[in-house]
């Protein structure tokens, strides 16, 4: 396995200095550190800005009317046959 070098800045190698164990090397406190690291849907939570927020509102509210509309499209098509057939019935 090959190894790379990278360019950080001395502020994140000291930090990255204090929390490495004595008996590890980089390579095993970055996987230590990248293998503690969990991706979890939930950390997001609260990250919007305040128009990203609005806008994302806007957008649920817009989708939930559509759908609305288009079930009580569906809904009334439904009762429109079904008063044919039952206008049908009473002639028959």
């Amino acid at each position: 396995m090959g190894t790379k070098t990278i360019g950080i800045r001395d502020d994140v190698y000291e930090r990255l200095k204090a929390r490495k164990r004595e008996d590890e090397s980089f390579t095993d406190l970055m996987n230590r550190i990248l293998d503690e690291t969990t991706v979890d849907w939930r950390e997001g939570f609260g990250t919007l800005s305040e128009g990203e927020a609005d806008e994302l509102e806007q957008i649920v509210k817009d989708s939930r009317n559509q759908t609305s509309e288009g079930l009580s499209a569906r809904q009334q098509e439904v009762l429109d046959v079904l008063a044919d057939i039952e206008e049908e019935d009473e002639t028959a």
